[in-house]
């Protein structure tokens, strides 16, 4: 992959000197997953970044035997950051829903660009603390009524990971058990509303493409936004 290929790809990248780039990429390895592949295993000691190129992954943790789901992660996005800076085992688990590829720098080494470059670091810290002002969104959004906490969800992973079509914007089409952990509601309530919305002609799914297109994304943003 071309630096400036990969600095468009990855928002965290934008700021950093082609040199941080070229370095990177020049010792970047690269994975591919099937779906159902575990990427990362919890309580696996942290030691590479890990980027994703192409696909769809899920952030899950284990509760007494029982998997939920914590966020889904599309192309452009990275994780495993947080295992290595406070140098610590992993929390969660990181499941391939799609096919999956990815890039990963090891720790040390990604640990060394950072210091080089101050820019790079910086830019971190920002994504580190949108993913934060994203978690307390949600929590303030805990009482809100199911379809308007998963109207965020969809246009959230629009914005962050949509393609525009000519149908709507189109993201994995998120299996209905793992809507309803990351929006914290019931697979019921999920399921009955995924149908009402499909029923409206606000999305439509393609599920042997395993794909979801958002076709009216102005009025499930309205939705979304709903007190």
């Amino acid at each position: 992959m071309q630096t400036k290929a990969f600095s468009e790809l990855f928002p965290l990248f934008n700021t950093a000197d082609s040199e941080t780039l070229e370095c990177l990429l020049s010792i970047a390895v690269e994975h591919e997953y099937p779906p159902d592949r575990a990427v990362l295993m919890e309580d696996a000691w942290g030691n590479a970044v890990y980027f994703l190129v192409s696909g769809w992954v899920k952030v899950r943790r284990l509760y007494a035997g029982d998997a939920a789901t914590l966020a889904i992660l599309g192309r452009g996005d990275f994780f495993g950051e947080m295992a290595i800076l406070d140098e610590s085992p992993r929390s969660t688990d990181v499941i391939a829903l799609s096919e999956v590829r990815l890039l990963s720098v090891s720790a040390d080494r990604f640990i060394q660009t950072l210091f080089k470059d101050p820019q790079l670091h910086h830019r971190l810290l920002q994504l580190m603390v949108r993913r934060l002002r994203q978690t307390n969104f949600r929590l303030q959004k805990r009482h809100q009524p199911s379809a308007v906490k998963l109207a965020n969800i969809l246009v959230s992973l629009a914005e962050n990971y949509g393609q525009a079509t000519q149908i709507g914007t189109q993201i994995y089409n998120i299996p209905i058990k793992d809507l309803a952990d990351v929006t914290d509601i019931s697979l019921q309530d999920t399921a009955k509303i995924m149908d009402k919305l499909n029923s409206k002609g606000w999305v439509k799914i393609e599920p042997e493409r395993q794909v979801l297109y958002l076709t009216n994304l102005k009025q499930l943003t309205h939705l979304a936004e709903q007190d």
